[in-house]
């Protein structure tokens, strides 16, 4: 069983192998970790780390915290590819795709940026539309998007009128980003959270844009 673990440390040296040590302690193998944010004197990191069957998420938790200046953000079941540039190789794979460009984005996005869903939608004389979405969209689709047309990435407020009820109940976290001048937007969605870090609001973006750019 594989989970994602969020956590925020003192960017300290041997802080990452006392967390690791921790981890080990309680039969966690760390899989992979990617720095998430980095501030003046903490790190925010990504790790997906490996238990024994019947072990309990929270083992993993009470072991991380044990250490000093270590807190847990978020923990999930994780059952994605582990890879490197990750980006890169989704732009790589839209701009190769003969077809569906545009569902091969929303499948990617929702791995690599590591969230329950990604959709796109857009805005025409009718109001607003979903034109494509990941496995695991809500088949609750919002009336109505008053934050489009969208000029730059950005956290979305999760308890707005707009947003539907049944993503309210699962504490879904929102952002979206510009599919650069088209009209339509990327949309994620994170059930459960955590929020959104400003590195990944920028990751978003860049990724939209660059494949914005392909698709054109």
């Amino acid at each position: 069983m594989s989970y994602l673990l969020r956590v925020q440390l003192p960017d300290r040296p041997g802080s990452l192998g006392a967390l690791a040590v921790a981890l080990g302690s309680v039969g966690a193998d760390i899989l992979s970790l990617d720095v998430v944010e980095r501030g003046t004197d903490f790190a925010v990191d990504d790790l997906v780390v490996d238990v024994p069957q019947g072990a309990l998420p929270d083992t993993l938790i009470t072991a991380a915290e044990r250490i000093d200046g270590v807190r847990v953000d978020s923990i999930r079941p994780y059952s994605g590819i582990l890879d490197t540039h990750r980006e890169l190789e989704l732009i790589d794979q839209v701009a190769t795709a003969r077809d569906d460009r545009l569902q091969v984005l929303v499948e990617g996005a929702a791995r690599v940026l590591r969230v329950s869903w990604a959709t796109v939608v857009g805005t025409g004389p009718h109001g607003t539309f979903r034109v494509v979405g990941s496995m695991g969209a809500p088949e609750t689709q919002a009336g109505e998007l008053p934050w489009m047309p969208l000029e730059k990435p950005t956290v979305l407020d999760p308890d707005a009128d707009w947003v539907p009820a049944i993503w309210k109940d699962m504490d879904t976290t929102l952002a979206a980003a510009p599919l650069g001048h088209s009209g339509r937007a990327l949309l994620l969605g994170r059930a459960g959270g955590p929020e959104f870090r400003p590195s990944e609001i920028a990751r978003m973006g860049y990724l939209a844009g660059i494949v914005a750019t392909v698709l054109t």
